[in-house]
């Protein structure tokens, strides 16, 4: 199981950061680098809410999820994946930042099977702290680099 959190700080405001998050159109490859464009695919999606599948390219990994957003917290459910079983939780909350930009803190709860997916699961624990926001700060900086 990976359970982990982490905060990050940014000089993007919080609405900036959250339409960024809740944005499913083609530009979303855009927003987050890290999601394959052969995997990405919305299958549906309305007022606060949106169901995708989303991957990376690298250790091959998927997942369709069901995206919820309300106020400052975007919350995802996976419904299936590759290594990932039903349930597991992916959670955004954006605050202001005293002085401008945004505090945003993620928490990742998954429950992985399989031999892939325990050994994802088993990296992503002792390790996400320090990868995971390196890939958001991705995201950030291609929000920043924007006027």
């Amino acid at each position: 199981m990976a359970k982990l959190t982490y905060t990050v700080e940014s000089s993007v405001a919080p609405d900036r950061l959250l339409a960024a998050a809740t944005d499913f159109s083609e530009r979303r490859l855009e927003l987050w680098p890290g999601i394959d464009p052969k995997v990405y695919s919305v299958h549906a999606q309305g007022d606060g809410w949106a169901e995708v599948t989303e991957g990376t390219a690298g250790p091959g990994v998927w997942a369709r999820e069901r995206y919820e957003w309300s106020g400052n917290v975007v919350r995802c459910m996976v419904q299936e994946s590759n290594i990932y079983r039903p349930g597991g939780t992916w959670e955004l909350r954006v605050e202001p930042r005293s002085g401008g930009g945004s505090v945003a803190t993620v928490s990742v709860h998954r429950r992985s099977y399989g031999v892939k997916g325990r050994l994802i699961g088993a990296l992503v624990q002792l390790f996400g702290k320090r990868i995971l926001p390196k890939g958001f700060a991705n995201t950030l900086a291609v929000l920043e680099r924007e006027p």
